[in-house]
């Protein structure tokens, strides 16, 4: 969960966000080599006086920053390449789990079990208990297994949607007619809130998503127990 002030990214809770944090760390550290030496250059150039003027006959330097470029963009694009490819992995997910959004609320339905499917409210400002966080607390939370790959599927019965948790890594967007898919692993124990990241209407910021990830064995006594 985020809090004030917050600079960084939340904590990753699944492998996909710990790689997109990597990959934001590495390019953050590229943006800023560049930003330096670009810095160094304007600086050098305007308190030195410049006394060798043929550089427009230097083609080891033309060739040095035409290739220096290239060099830099390789290694931006080869991770977020492999980044790309981990996000659209889809290998025996042990859940599926169909989420519809509608004005404006989320249905989940558990597609591997017979009768398992709930709305999820936001509950309003006067009947939230204590804990409980403002605009994002829901009636029924979606209660998922930890350490399992889940497969999600996500549309919408009237408008655009979006199906969005940052601490997981997941943003798919919900469109009436089509379903999208993606996957996900969380590997701790937790509560995690997300989002509507799709302007959706007037009420487009009261469906707020909450995931709560339990030991496998009690996510079976809470599905035996639900249906």
């Amino acid at each position: 969960m985020a809090h004030p002030l917050q600079l960084g990214f939340q904590d990753a809770m699944s492998p996909i966000m710990e790689e997109l944090l990597h990959f934001h760390d590495h390019t953050l550290m590229i943006a800023l080599l560049i930003s330096i030496m670009v810095l160094y250059t304007i600086t050098t150039m305007m308190t030195t006086k410049l006394t060798y003027t043929n550089t427009t006959t230097a083609q080891e330097v033309e060739i040095i920053w035409t290739i220096l470029p290239a060099i830099v963009l390789i290694t931006i694009a080869l991770p977020s390449l492999q980044v790309l490819y981990l996000m659209d992995e889809i290998n025996n997910p042990h859940l599926t789990i169909k989420a519809m959004g509608h004005q404006w609320y989320w249905t989940y339905e558990y597609s591997d079990y017979e009768n398992l499917e709930f709305d999820s409210y936001m509950i309003p400002t006067e009947n939230l208990q204590n804990g409980h966080l403002r605009l994002l607390e829901v009636d029924h939370r979606m209660i998922l297994p930890m350490e399992s790959p889940i497969r999600m599927l996500i549309s919408a019965e009237d408008v655009l949607h979006s199906w969005a948790v940052s601490s997981m890594g997941v943003k798919t967007d919900a469109v009436p007619g089509r379903f999208n898919q993606t996957t996900f692993l969380v590997t701790r124990p937790g509560i995690f809130y997300g989002q509507c990241y799709e302007i959706c209407g007037a009420n487009h910021s009261f469906m707020p998503i909450v995931v709560e990830a339990i030991p496998l064995e009690h996510f079976e006594n809470w599905s035996s127990t639900a249906m």
